[in-house]
């Protein structure tokens, strides 16, 4: 029979949110109780409980399982879609891989969207270095992608995009990366040597955070808006360390480093701001 579930008390939501940042490091305001509410009341209802205190202690006990991963799915946002921010894409393009083509000649790049949520952004960021290579000439490059959902991360992998993901794509970059998905209507796949290019691995960004010094350029787009300052200048440290010297971070548009103690150099270029790892000796790298 259906009962009606109230939205969490108080004290209720203090024990998810403090369980939530435990796992996470996401910070979850008080505002966001409601929110919370109807996003456990989907598992309350798939699991036949009746109350959030007899979820809680399912999550803090030892028969939780797989509902750990099923309970930080249903508290992390994964809503997006490509060509989003599409100024970010310009500025990789057009400012920073003449700049990383250019200092790192002849070396694989290496790139990370960190939170990458349904794969929409490595696929762009893909997109955007091959694209670029009309007037960067021929590199080759690799992508790590990771999210901390194993839901968005096996729908990344597939590459299957349909509706308003997909609407804001240029018909000509549509047709040239993507292929019609034959047994349904609407959905396209991204080609698979685009695909090849990627990994996609299921990561919490503060256990891991990429291995140090590899990569030449890192996004991170809404993602820290979900963290508090300490996080926040743990996690940009995270990236500083795992970025090349002469490598570049992409933050959201609504986000910022500015006030934080963190040893990047701020760029403003033409199509954007990023923040730049400079060389220890301040020397260029062919110099």
């Amino acid at each position: 029979m259906y009962k009606e579930i109230e939205d969490l008390s108080e004290e209720q939501f203090a024990r998810f949110a403090k369980l939530v940042y435990d796992r996470t490091n996401i910070t979850l305001k008080e505002h966001k109780i409601t929110l919370l509410s109807n996003r456990l009341r989907k598992r309350l209802r798939a699991l036949e409980l009746d109350d959030f205190d007899d979820y809680y202690r399912l999550l803090t006990g030892d028969a939780a399982g797989d509902e750990q991963l099923h309970f930080l799915e249903a508290v992390t946002t994964n809503e997006t879609y490509f060509w989003r921010t599409t100024h970010n894409f310009d500025m990789l393009r057009e400012d920073i891989l003449p700049e990383l083509v250019k200092e790192f000649r002849g070396e694989k790049l290496q790139l990370w969207s960190a939170g990458c949520s349904s794969g929409e952004e490595p696929y762009n960021i893909a997109i955007e270095l091959t694209e670029g290579m009309k007037k960067s000439g021929v590199f080759s490059f690799q992508i790590l992608a990771t999210d901390i959902s194993r839901h968005v991360v096996e729908f990344a992998r597939a590459g299957r995009y349909s509706g308003r993901k997909i609407e804001k794509i240029p018909q000509p970059i549509l047709h040239r990366y993507f292929r019609p998905v034959a047994e349904r209507a609407g959905y396209f796949v991204v080609r698979d040597d685009i695909k090849e290019k990627i990994e996609f691995r299921l990561q919490n960004l503060f256990e891991e955070a990429g291995e140090a010094g590899r990569f030449h350029c890192i996004f991170c787009r809404n993602v820290m808006i979900y963290f508090d300052r300490k996080d926040q200048e743990q996690l940009v440290q995270r990236f500083f360390d795992a970025l090349r010297p002469g490598g570049f971070l992409i933050v959201g548009h609504s986000e910022s480093l500015f006030m934080m103690n963190t040893p990047f150099e701020f760029r403003h270029l033409p199509h954007g701001v990023a923040y730049f790892r400079p060389r220890s000796d301040g020397a260029p790298r062919d110099a």
